[in-house]
């Protein structure tokens, strides 16, 4: 992982750190305050250039919001999040981001698209308000972006509902790249299609990236998907970072009970095989009283006594695998390493 030295920082197109986001909860006459739902609950950890981390989880865990706030969509509550080394949010708590750098692909594709606008002016107004271009420069460029993605030329005219779903999706990648982007937030942009369709667009991915060498935050519930197009992964429970390895390390040997319960339900493709599967018991907590200490801890199948008592720190138990759970220490007083 990257080290603390200023030459390391600089190569991290992403560094988030200690992030946090509560919702509040009000009721009553005068819509006053009753609580918080925690979101993100003290979440770090960096995207190098160039690099894809998968961040995956249940429903509900925070992945979306944990996009949000690293687009800057959404003000967090605590932390920082430096894009290239700058503060995404300013002081005053003001955002301050580059929209031209940083760019999301939804997860529903008939939910994204303007229904009145016409691929062309969906996947060239990015570049007309930007500035870049206009009229037949305009024109060319939406052209040249639609045979990238994989759409004829001719389809720019069509309304979004003359397409099916991967085809829309593609017309949603089409926008993310209209600017050259440093950093997509990919938020589940596979799940809504079909499993051959969703074999299309992760190799178009692949392909984008390896021709224009941007960087992926790819969110989804799915670790096939995340296993096949991530380089490092980051697991997530109930607004926490559970565990964060390369995939490799994080697939052959994971570290934290939650973890494994994940990977064990992810089927085999060899009927003369069969995993032992992990069943979690319980619901997942409310994120507006999760448990004290470990928020595993009411589901996990080696659960302590002390595991509601201390939050267990994010620690490196082995190079570049950092796990969150007490089976392997309480870290020193500062809270163990971090990925920073």
């Amino acid at each position: 992982m990257a080290s603390n030295s200023p030459a390391a920082a600089s190569e991290n197109l992403l560094d988030v750190r200690g992030l946090r986001k509560l919702f509040p909860i009000r009721g009553g006459i005068f819509s006053r305050i009753r609580g918080y739902v925690q979101a993100v609950d003290e979440v770090s950890f960096f995207i190098r250039r160039g690099e894809n981390l998968g961040l995956v989880g249940e429903s509900g865990c925070g992945k979306t919001t944990t996009g949000r706030l690293v687009l800057g969509l959404q003000k967090p509550t605590a932390g920082e999040i430096l894009f290239e080394g700058k503060p995404v949010c300013r002081p005053d708590g003001r955002i301050r981001v580059n929209r031209r750098d940083m760019q999301i692909i939804f997860q529903d594709p008939y939910a994204s698209l303007n229904p009145r606008m016409t691929v062309e002016d969906i996947v060239g107004e990015p570049l007309y308000v930007h500035g870049i271009a206009s009229g037949r420069d305009l024109s060319d460029r939406v052209v040249q972006i639609l045979d990238t993605v994989g759409l004829e030329p001719r389809y720019r005219h069509r309304y979004p509902h003359e397409f099916s779903g991967g085809q829309r999706q593609r017309i949603g990648i089409a926008r993310a790249l209209a600017l050259n982007p440093k950093l997509i937030v990919c938020d589940e942009p596979v799940s809504a299609l079909d499993v051959s369709i969703q074999a299309q667009v992760i190799n178009l991915l692949e392909d984008l990236q390896a021709e224009f060498g941007f960087s992926y935050l790819f969110i989804a519930h799915d670790l096939s998907v995340i296993k096949h197009i991530s380089s490092r992964v980051a697991v997530m429970y109930l607004g926490r970072i559970v565990e964060l390895a390369g995939t490799e390390a994080l697939y052959g040997n994971p570290l934290h009970p939650y973890t494994e319960a994940l990977l064990s339900a992810v089927p085999i493709p060899d009927p003369t095989l069969r995993r032992k599967r992990i069943v979690l018991k319980g619901d997942v907590p409310s994120p507006i009283n999760p448990p004290s200490g470990c928020h595993f801890r009411t589901r996990c199948h080696k659960v302590m006594p002390i595991c509601s008592e201390i939050v267990p720190p994010f620690i490196e138990v082995e190079p570049g695998h950092f796990s969150a759970c007490l089976l392997y220490g309480t870290g020193d007083a500062h809270g163990g390493n971090s990925p920073h």
